[in-house]
């Protein structure tokens, strides 16, 4: 259950009460728990500091790459609103990544996460996209130098194709939202992060036995370390319904869950925990040049330590089976469209479990009052007396999509 003791209930807290206050103080958003973990670094010294910054590696080529292509890009509407593209690499090459499957010299990205942070730093709104969405990609540069063609194709081929600036043009193409960052962590990455804060507790309904992701677990409270956490965010056949979008769905469960974990005071007031955190993390980076430092992490996030659990949300971008293909993935329109213009405008965004929707529109059957068009907010950012660049006034009720927030309990 989530702590809801705060001042004026005239209830004095206990010692867990009052840390449970602590942790929900912490922004919850990360898509991978990184970027965050950076807040407690200057704990760990100016050698450590210096250490852990260079750890993180710069994509100077997606740099190159996209400044290429700079006249074509969406342009930002709102200073200060951010978007940041969180990858998670299949990579099989690497230390630790050969043990989950042959390395064929190419990756595809396993996860993709649209990060909005919003420019007042009230509200977090992280979107999954399928890997099998399919879509348009653009024509983009091979690590051998040489150029693809266009080409419509499912969504996660851009990565492997193209890598990060690649998938950074396909998603704007797709959504018509400027990316500003990126962030890139595989396999082996992703399980140090679990393990260096002694595993994340999840909840299962039901027990779980998949031999592909080699993963036997109870029903109930289950603390995963980071071998089992990599096949309980990666399954898709032995657990929920099979489908791609469950699986998405736990893995937002899952990484709320690890922020919780990497936010609590024993991780962060303890120094002998804290270090092999921060370095698990930033070896796991791959980042735009403008990241690629503890600083430039911690510039970004700093803002966000005051976001309230129930504004940081998370869902996925509304799909649907491919109509020529059922186990590929298309975008529900208007739903996707609405959603996007509503990032794009840096404009209020809500989330709702169990919402119920029109299937041929993706959208609610009963809109939520107020502004119902996500492009009335562009058409507010641009003009109509209000200077541009600045986030339109939040409506009563904001536009509804199915997902959930950091505040909920999976297992209440």
């Amino acid at each position: 259950m989530t702590d809801r003791t705060g001042p004026g209930t005239g209830a004095s807290p206990t010692g867990a009460g009052l840390a449970r206050r602590r942790r929900r103080r912490w922004v919850q958003y990360s898509a991978l728990g990184v970027a965050v973990v950076v807040l407690g670094a200057v704990g760990v010294g100016l050698v450590a500091y210096e250490k852990l910054s260079r750890n993180i590696t710069a994509d100077e080529e997606a740099a190159a790459e996209l400044a290429r292509y700079e006249k074509e890009r969406p342009t930002a509407l709102v200073r200060d609103a951010q978007n940041i593209l969180l990858i998670g690499s299949d990579s099989r090459s690497g230390d630790g990544n050969k043990e989950y499957g042959r390395d064929s010299g190419t990756e595809r990205s396993d996860t993709t996460i649209l990060l909005h942070l919003s420019a007042n730093r009230s509200s977090a709104t992280a979107v999954s996209l399928p890997r099998d969405l399919m879509v348009d990609v653009p024509s983009c540069r091979r690590p051998d130098g040489t150029r693809t063609g266009p080409t419509f194709a499912m969504f996660n081929s851009a990565f492997e194709v193209g890598g990060s600036a690649c998938t950074i043009r396909t998603v704007e193409k797709l959504t018509n939202i400027r990316v500003d960052h990126h962030v890139v962590v595989d396999f082996h990455g992703f399980k140090d992060m679990v393990d260096a804060v002694d595993g994340v507790e999840v909840c299962l309904k039901e027990p779980i036995d998949d031999k592909a992701a080699k993963l036997k677990l109870p029903a109930g409270k289950v603390v995963l370390d980071g071998e089992q956490a990599l096949g309980y965010v990666r399954a898709r056949k032995s657990i929920g319904d099979g489908s791609d979008t469950d699986r998405m769905e736990r893995q937002q469960r899952f990484l709320g869950a690890l922020v919780n974990k990497v936010q609590s005071n024993d991780v962060l007031l303890n120094p002998a925990r804290l270090y092999p955190m921060l370095d698990a993390a930033t070896s796991s980076l791959t980042t735009d040049p403008d990241l690629a430092s503890l600083r430039g992490l911690y510039d970004l996030v700093r803002g966000m330590r005051n976001i309230p659990t129930e504004r940081v949300q998370f869902l996925t971008v509304p799909r649907t089976s491919y109509v020529y293909n059922a186990n590929r993935d298309q975008l529900v329109k208007p739903a996707a469209d609405k959603l996007f213009a509503l990032l794009r405008a840096d404009a209020p965004v809500a989330v709702a479990k169990d919402l119920p929707t029109d299937p041929q529109s993706g959208l609610p059957t009963t809109p939520a009052s107020g502004h119902d068009s996500a492009f009335d907010y562009e058409e507010e950012s641009r003009g109509n007396g209000k200077s541009r660049g600045k986030r339109p006034d939040a409506p009563t009720s904001a536009p509804t999509f199915r997902g959930n927030t950091a505040a909920e309990d999976a297992c209440g």
